[in-house]
């Protein structure tokens, strides 16, 4: 799949990036980087341990990379868990966090079918 057909596989903006990243070249290859990025798995563990500082700090990070490469899909509900997380406790975010779950894995899966 092409990079173009990536972004709307997940429900992202390709045309907003493009913007930014004016190469197609250059989309794809901060979008295949994406693949190793850290901030969600990172996420992930800092929830299980119950550490809300960590836990905001790993969802902020992954707002922002998302917001950087138009991954409009999972930026929504990255923000609004950072949001959640911003008052230091983890109170509300279990369900703000599914839906990240569900736009991650909708986002890699995406990504991994590019060639």
């Amino acid at each position: 799949m092409t990079i173009q057909e990536c972004y709307k596989e997940m429900g992202a903006d390709y045309e907003e990036v493009f913007h930014r990243l004016p190469r197609e070249s250059m989309v794809r290859k901060f979008a295949l980087m994406f693949l190793n990025d850290d901030s969600y798995p990172k996420l992930e563990q800092s929830l299980k341990e119950g550490n809300a500082q960590e836990a905001f700090r790993a969802a902020h990070t992954l707002k922002g990379v998302c917001q950087n490469l138009g991954f409009t899909n999972l930026y929504q509900p990255a923000y609004e868990l950072t949001e959640v997380l911003r008052a230091g406790t983890l109170e509300g975010s279990g369900e703000w966090f599914a839906r990240v779950t569900e736009q991650y894995k909708i986002t890699t899966d995406a990504i991994r079918g590019v060639q």
